[in-house]
């Protein structure tokens, strides 16, 4: 019996690895901040670029400067240039449902990882 190496077992059954995991539920949480679906208030960790100069989708939020290292961890810095990264179609979802079905359409097209990737630098 040979046992396979875990990203073949997850391609088999369908499911998601822990990164994708972790992804999307920051992606669905800055979409629920956005859309007041949530009780956390957006202002109070992000803001949106007002800059009328820049592409991609009206939901932009702000990278806001550090001097530190390990802020560049924290949900709000980790997650801008991904959210930012995806289409307005997708950012502006009708629904929840909606925005977590283009999120997986995304993975399925295997784009997620490499917006990860590229957003990332891995």
């Amino acid at each position: 019996m040979t046992i396979l190496p875990y990203n073949e077992r997850l391609q088999i059954l369908g499911l998601w690895s822990l990164e994708e995991r972790q992804i999307r539920s920051d992606l669905i949480e800055v979409y629920k901040m956005i859309h007041k679906l949530s009780n956390v208030n957006f202002e109070i960790f992000f803001e949106f670029d007002t800059s009328r100069n820049t592409r991609g989708h009206s939901l932009k939020p702000k990278k806001k400067r550090f001097n530190t290292e390990l802020r560049q961890h924290f949900f709000t810095d980790r997650i801008i240039n991904l959210w930012n990264s995806l289409d307005e179609q997708i950012v502006s979802s009708t629904s929840l449902n909606c925005f977590k079905n283009g999120v997986e359409k995304l993975r399925k097209q295997h784009k997620l990882i490499s917006h990860v990737q590229s957003c990332f630098g891995y």
